[in-house]
């Protein structure tokens, strides 16, 4: 090979490689969202003798000592609705079939523990494991403004129902 067609090839060389680095993610399934994503996350009460992180609620200002990893994510969640009761509204999150067994097994051996929600970081409920929870179900009060519960539950739908979508195209 002379010395004047190795600059050259590589050049070509160097173009392919920036092409193909430049346009290896326009195929990828992450879009702009038309919605505030809502990442849900259930976190459990740590026992007096394990480690873990304080969270406090925004409006009780109750604090609780939980466990860091994630016991349900937007990946679990079916769907969320909006419910009232003579305390005030609520949201169900129906979890899926897996989940919902995970949920029964994890409620009957943490019974006294408090399960805290939190969304983008931030926690917003608390619910006492009182009993096995046999329907696949978390029921929680929320420290959200009642007007923004709504807008707070269709958003939280629509991050799981993509999140569904896009695990059922990998599979």
């Amino acid at each position: 090979m002379t010395k004047k067609r190795l600059p050259a090839l590589l050049g070509l060389a160097l173009a392919a490689l920036t092409a193909t680095l430049l346009f290896s993610g326009c195929n990828s399934s992450t879009k702009t969202k038309n919605y505030p994503v809502i990442v849900t996350r259930f976190l459990i009460e740590a026992r007096a003798n394990e480690a873990g992180a304080p969270v406090t609620l925004p409006q009780s200002g109750l604090t609780f000592n939980v466990r860091t990893s994630p016991q349900f994510t937007e990946y679990d969640i079916v769907k969320v609705t909006q419910a009232k009761s003579d305390l005030g509204p609520f949201l169900v999150f129906q979890l899926t079939p897996q989940a919902a067994r995970d949920l029964y097994r994890f409620s009957v051996t943490n019974q006294g523990l408090r399960l805290l929600l939190t969304l983008n970081g931030d926690a917003v409920g608390a619910r006492l494991i009182d009993g096995a929870f046999a329907d696949g179900t978390i029921m929680t009060y929320v420290e959200v403004d009642d007007d923004e519960l709504p807008d707070l539950v269709k958003n939280i739908n629509k991050t799981s129902t993509d999140i569904q979508v896009e695990q059922a195209k990998k599979n």
